[in-house]
């Protein structure tokens, strides 16, 4: 699990300088910096996001945040007090 925060961190730290050297190349050559922006976002979509979605959700009931038969009464009850 330590490993996966690491690896996450270490991925959105690289992506986030990816950015800012695209936009700082986009001064030079505009296409060249869109395309390495343009990659960087696709990698922080892909990447990125799944990494962090498998840390946070790690260990968790998604039958908790699922709107099931049993919550919706569990929300009518909790209304009705």
């Amino acid at each position: 699990m330590k490993i996966l925060g690491l690896l996450t961190k270490i991925v959105a730290i690289l992506i986030g300088i990816a950015i800012l050297t695209g936009f700082y190349i986009m001064q030079e050559d505009q296409a060249f910096g869109d395309r390495i922006v343009g990659l960087s976002v696709l990698a922080s979509v892909f990447i990125l996001l799944p990494m962090f979605l498998v840390l946070r959700w790690r260990g968790k009931k998604l039958k908790d945040y699922t709107l099931s038969d049993e919550n919706l009464k569990k929300m009518r009850e909790k209304k009705k007090d």
